[in-house]
């Protein structure tokens, strides 16, 4: 009988694939793990990883002194005043989905999701919103994101 995977080994695949962005077909010929055991203990752990950490990674500053704050250390270090962070979006491509129709169908052609983050001076991520279609628009996927109606 096989010994169970360890807690680090798991650990180790999962931060491979986050670097590379390899598939779970890759992943276990690189590691020597069934696609299956992946598909198994990928979701437990990432999920025990965000629950760990989301509250000490992702801090969204929900005063207007801690928003305050942000804009200091933006003038401090970049001489870049009254900034609240730095905002942006990328696409990340995915397969179409089924019925998904032209919503996931960016202009260029592929498919995929938006993920828009909000970073601070020191380049740590304080506000992270994932799942808007890729064939919105920027403005769009500002208006319905959460943190647009938190400063409204």
């Amino acid at each position: 009988m096989r010994s169970p995977l360890t807690v680090g080994f798991k650990l180790a695949v999962i931060l491979h694939f986050l670097a590379c962005g390899d598939s779970y077909t890759s992943l276990q010929y690189s590691f020597r793990v069934s696609k299956s055991a992946i598909c198994i203990f990928f979701p437990k752990v990432r999920k025990a990883i965000i629950d760990t950490y989301k509250h000490e990674v992702l801090k969204c500053p929900k005063t207007p002194e801690e928003w305050k704050t942000v804009a200091e250390v933006f003038a401090k270090k970049w001489n870049y005043h009254n900034c609240g962070g730095a905002l942006d979006g990328k696409h990340v491509p995915i397969k179409k989905p089924k019925k998904g129709g032209s919503l996931y169908c960016k202009y260029k052609k592929f498919h995929s999701i938006i993920l828009m983050a909000v970073a601070d001076a020191k380049y740590k991520f304080l506000y992270v919103d994932i799942g808007a279609e890729g064939g919105a628009g920027d403005g769009g996927t500002w208006i319905k994101c959460n943190l647009h109606h938190a400063i409204e």
